[in-house]
């Protein structure tokens, strides 16, 4: 309660990057629910669309870009 969903930091530079990278979409959806930045940039794989399609989760990659990544 209270986290800042756009807080930077660690491998991938932000959680919803992370989320994407990791494929656990229902942490993504869940970040996207409380204004996590879709195209926040920093980290490894630059940001979450990136990590998305790098890692092949395309499922993931498809709602971010319905959320405007």
């Amino acid at each position: 309660r209270g986290a800042d969903v756009n807080a930077k930091g660690g491998l991938y530079g932000n959680a919803l990057k992370t989320a994407a990278a990791k494929g656990t979409e229902s942490v993504v959806r869940l970040l996207l629910e409380r204004g996590a930045d879709v195209n926040a940039q920093g980290g490894y794989y630059g940001n979450a669309l990136q990590a998305a399609k790098e890692l092949r989760h395309e499922s993931i990659a498809q709602l971010l870009i319905t959320h405007g990544a």
